[in-house]
């Protein structure tokens, strides 16, 4: 599916006559005014609280109306400093932490939608992706003066391609979502009694602290420098110590005497990020630690807890400026569900599987909303034909 979609995509971006504008020509680009995270009370109802991270279009709770008006909704936002910058679009009101730009349209764009509005977040996105990885940032003035490559259609921009292109890309992935479940039988979102008992008896399970030794074998990853890498050159994942994307950095191509096994917990030696990999993988890096189960048989979702355990136990100690290490961890102690003074496997996996059945509850719930929408407006238009 996914080369159906770069096909898809290939066809519709080679069709069009495409016209070059300064961003600065198309919004107003301000800094907003910001407030510190660490100084504010977040609340249950309230204002979105835009900050600099990834997850949840960037919005890291709700805080009261403050003494200056929230920033205008259906603007897009833009982080200026940190190792990645992410670029999202607000249709709400919201207040910003440090260091956050605020692109508004001015009259250029004729017509502003979601839709459209995605189709400039990408674009914006690429320029300040060109300034991951340094904690400085770019400035006001070089993102007002990026040029967009916009589509044009008798000498004016053409937004109902915009929407279209989306619209088309966002049906595509839809399938290629429904493809996925049916295939994986993630389209069954259905509680058994055990998963519902394992919900209902989390308060009441009862951690014990058990040494790191006692649960994993703990090696030291191979490592391989990006720079020796080809990005996307192949299937297997090369990570990095990265929170985005399960720190898998890109798929490569490489040789297979400096592959880990996977099937293990994976820790980011320097930032002590924790994730499960599933699969065989590369590191970037001889710092990386691989934790691999003893004594019991290693199930994706009792693993997906441990790392979760691992991290809560742990993550307060580690940072950048005190990086974890093979002898520092076979020192540490990690809390855990446990029955009758042993861990609790079995509990884990009911409780995990419980868990990712609400989240794809979500998602198909979600992907059959679409499915069905797009049946409705496809008959709408085959009326609209017969007519």
């Amino acid at each position: 599916m996914l080369g159906k979609i770069d096909a898809l995509l290939s066809e519709k971006l080679s069709s069009v006559e495409w016209g070059e504008y300064k961003l600065e020509d198309l919004f107003d680009i301000v800094g907003t005014k910001s407030l510190d995270s660490n100084a504010i009370t977040f609340v249950k109802s309230g204002i979105n609280f835009v900050g600099r991270t990834f997850e949840n279009n960037g919005i890291q709770g709700k805080i009261d109306l403050q003494n200056f008006a929230p920033n205008n909704p259906y603007t897009i936002t833009a982080t200026v400093i940190g190792n990645y910058k992410y670029v999202k679009y607000q249709k709400e009101p919201y207040y910003c932490s440090q260091n956050i730009n605020k692109l508004t349209p001015k009259s250029t764009i004729a017509k502003w939608n979601e839709k459209i509005a995605y189709f400039f977040v990408t674009n914006i996105q690429k320029f300040v992706s060109l300034y991951d990885n340094q904690q400085g940032g770019y400035k006001l003035q070089d993102i007002k003066n990026h040029i967009v490559n916009v589509p044009i259609k008798d000498n004016k921009i053409d937004f109902d391609f915009m929407e279209t292109l989306i619209n088309e890309i966002e049906n595509a992935r839809i399938s290629e979502i429904d493809s996925y479940l049916q295939i994986t039988g993630l389209d069954n979102y259905e509680l058994t009694e055990e998963e519902k008992n394992a919900l209902r008896e989390y308060e009441n399970v009862f951690f014990k602290e058990y040494n790191v030794t006692e649960i994993f074998d703990i090696k030291n990853t191979k490592c391989i420098l990006s720079r020796d890498i080809k990005e996307n050159s192949g299937i297997d994942p090369y990570l990095c110590a990265s929170s985005e994307n399960n720190s898998v950095a890109s798929y490569i191509t490489y040789n297979e005497n400096l592959k880990d096994p996977g099937n293990c917990i994976f820790i980011g030696g320097k930032t002590f990020v924790v994730s499960y990999q599933e699969k065989d993988f590369y590191s970037n890096d001889s710092h990386n630690l691989a934790l691999y189960m003893k004594q019991y048989e290693t199930k994706k979702y009792n693993q997906l807890y441990l790392s979760t355990c691992v991290e809560k136990s742990l993550s307060y100690k580690y940072c950048w400026g005190n990086s974890v290490s093979n002898s520092k961890i076979k020192k540490d102690l990690i809390s855990l569900p446990t029955k009758n003074q042993k861990v609790d496997y079995e509990n884990m996996e009911l409780f995990i599987s419980a868990i990712s059945k609400l989240v794809i509850k979500d998602v198909v719930l979600y992907k059959n909303k679409k499915i069905e929408l797009t049946k409705k407006l496809a008959e709408k238009n085959e009326l609209k034909i017969a007519k």
